[in-house]
């Protein structure tokens, strides 16, 4: 054996045992703080942590922008300064950030509803940048099917949304174009910032006789507000996703934004293994659940048949 060929042996076992190497440095930043993008983030970190990437091996920097898309700017600068190894962009705004900070950097987003739209890779199955990851594009034609289900009576459902968010505006388009096929006239409400979200909600009050929320991260921040008009109001709340279910939504069918994370972190795995995120294409959840939350039905004054039930997962 040549020394060449032996000193090269011995950086791989180095690598491959962890000997005399520097922990990996991955900053993680996220638009706003709230259960499906924490959930995300969790999913993530998880499977590195299964995979053998422990407190040992990697050093977390992790930051919220509070909502600020100028804050999520400063802080994918920051990252670069501090030149991490890898960034987790959760959600469209901070996707948006990052790439604009950085070329070169390896960059895993999640939680972007439409990378293409949002300008952040040139395709779906060809990145072509330095960025890849998962997209949590929802089934909104099924949720909006689902609220016909609960509601049959239902004939006009109100949509709030920021119209400053890309992720949203593709979903509402999704809906424009669903909502019909199934019997619904689509009202909208927008909003700029969580404070709007009360009011906006409050504006849909006698125009409507549902409301839904698709996965936007303004009016999820706020959901509070809309639960409490749609409880005072009877009208049945559709959310774009689990959690909010969990935090008092009354159903949807979606995706699981753990499971998200964790699929987002096997990605994050090949890219430390040598693939390059130019060739990966996105991915998306296969998988969607039907949710169903039974003190928010008792709250808004909705009777969910046992069919529906025996399909769903029950949380209270």
């Amino acid at each position: 054996m040549t020394r060449k060929l032996l000193a090269s042996l011995m950086i791989v076992l180095m690598l491959a045992f962890g000997v005399g190497a520097s922990p990996i440095k991955i900053g993680i930043t996220q638009i706003v703080e709230h259960p499906a993008l924490d959930a995300a983030r969790q999913g993530f970190i998880d499977c590195l942590t299964d995979a053998g990437y422990g407190a040992d091996k990697v050093i977390y920097d992790i930051q919220n922008a509070q909502g600020d898309r100028s804050i999520a700017l400063t802080i994918a600068e920051k990252f670069v300064a501090d030149k991490v190894d890898l960034i987790l962009a959760i959600a469209t705004p901070t996707a948006q950030a990052v790439a604009k900070a950085t070329s070169t950097i390896p960059v895993l987003i999640t939680a972007v509803t439409d990378p293409v739209a949002a300008e952040v890779v040139q395709s779906i199955e060809k990145p072509g940048t330095n960025v890849t990851g998962t997209s949590d594009l929802t089934p909104v034609a099924k949720q909006l099917e689902l609220l016909k289900r609960i509601a049959p009576e239902a004939k006009r459902v109100g949509v709030l949304y920021n119209a400053g968010e890309i992720n949203s505006v593709v979903q509402v388009e999704v809906a424009r174009q669903a909502a019909p096929e199934v019997g619904l006239a689509l009202v909208e409400a927008t909003v700029s910032t969580t404070g709007e979200v009360l009011q906006a909600a409050q504006s849909l009050i006698g125009r409507v006789d549902a409301i839904y929320v698709p996965t936007d991260n303004t009016v999820v921040a706020g959901l509070e507000s809309v639960m409490m008009v749609a409880e005072g109001n009877k009208l049945p709340l559709i959310v774009g996703e689990g959690d909010a279910v969990r935090r008092g939504g009354l159903a949807t069918v979606g995706i699981d934004y753990y499971k998200l994370g964790y699929q987002t972190g096997k990605m994050a795995l090949r890219i430390l293994q040598g693939e390059d995120p130019a060739e990966m294409p996105i991915e998306y959840q296969e998988d969607i659940n039907l949710i169903v939350n039974l003190d928010a039905a008792e709250r808004m004054g909705v009777e969910l048949s046992p069919e529906l039930l025996a399909e769903a997962e029950i949380v209270n």
